[in-house]
């Protein structure tokens, strides 16, 4: 059992930490989502993200340009997937199946062009990493310097959080995507631009899921490789459904995987003596989306969303 009040606080601390890119990327989940558009292409948005905040990260010593260039990063793979199933008026499905197969294809292939064909990136240092905040403001040996011991990533998703709840909830604008999400014959009829509105939030939801790839090597591995995700696209999008597609739902969903993933390395730690494969610890975040999953009940997704908008009626 864990009785140590460091130990609690470190498992509140890496809760938080695992919990970070799964919020961002189920945020911007929920950004595409309520516009009417269903991006699957979610995990492929995050590798993309993690590499190339990774990499300029590393390149020019300078964290905050990494998630930048992260962010346009993702905001690009968007812009492929909306052109693509508003414009084109693709499968949503496929267009998000693509974005998953190109882009780690994409990241894989600067990496190598960049790394001197090496498939992983050199590590992000310790100082180039974003700050600690918080934890520092109490003794080192403190329930409190163990839990707030968080980089700023685990701040900034939760400022994220609010932002997106504001705009979806609380804003004309978003008053407007909700109702192109559920309506968008009937938004066009009031003067909503439903195309202009679609091409944002999917952008946005872009953004969002290559934040939450790239806070990962600036805040746990260090470095870029191939399988960083590792399916955390399809858990956010799996906390999204478990949330009911609302922002505070999707955010607590997004800590119970966090907890579940941050147990299961706890009790792996040999001091506790547990007798479970590291394996079957490390299934146990994978086992609780598909039980969560089974029983969420009636999770209701906006009336328009993965059909086919066109103006024509055609």
């Amino acid at each position: 059992m864990i009785v140590n009040p460091s130990d609690v606080g470190l498992l509140i601390s890496s809760t938080m930490t695992y919990s970070a890119p799964l919020i961002l990327a189920g945020l911007g989940s929920i950004m595409s989502e309520t516009s009417g558009v269903v991006n699957i292409g979610i995990e492929g948005q995050m590798t993309i993200g993690a590499f190339t905040c990774a990499a300029v990260a590393v390149l020019t010593a300078n964290p905050w340009l990494g998630l930048l260039a992260g962010a346009a990063a993702g905001g690009f793979f968007g812009l492929l997937h909306a052109l693509a199933s508003i414009t084109f008026k693709a499968d949503q499905a496929v267009s998000g199946i693509a974005i998953n197969l190109l882009a780690p294809g994409a990241a894989i292939y600067f990496c190598k062009a960049v790394f001197e064909g090496s498939t992983q990136t050199r590590p992000v240092a310790l100082s180039d990493k974003l700050p600690l905040v918080l934890g520092t403001l109490f003794p080192p040996q403190s329930f409190f310097s163990y839990a707030l011991k968080n980089y700023a990533s685990v701040y900034g998703c939760i400022l994220v959080a609010v932002l997106v709840w504001f705009l979806l909830f609380k804003t004309r604008l978003g008053l407007r995507i909700r109702a192109v999400g559920e309506h968008p014959r009937a938004a066009a009829t009031l003067g909503i631009r439903v195309f202009a509105l679609r091409y944002f939030c999917v952008i946005t939801s872009g953004v969002l899921a290559a934040l939450g790839g790239g806070v990962i090597p600036l805040s746990t591995v260090s470095y870029f490789f191939p399988s960083i995700i590792s399916g955390q696209g399809f858990i956010a999008i799996a906390a999204v459904i478990f949330g009911k597609y609302k922002p505070k739902n999707t955010v607590l969903a997004c800590l119970l995987f966090g907890f579940c993933k941050s147990l299961a390395l706890t009790l792996g730690n040999p001091k506790y003596g547990l007798a479970a494969s590291t394996h079957v610890l490390n299934m146990i975040p994978y086992v609780i989306t598909l039980l969560a999953l089974l029983f969420v009940g009636r999770s209701h997704a906006p009336a328009a969303s993965g059909k086919i908008y066109d103006p024509a009626g055609n």
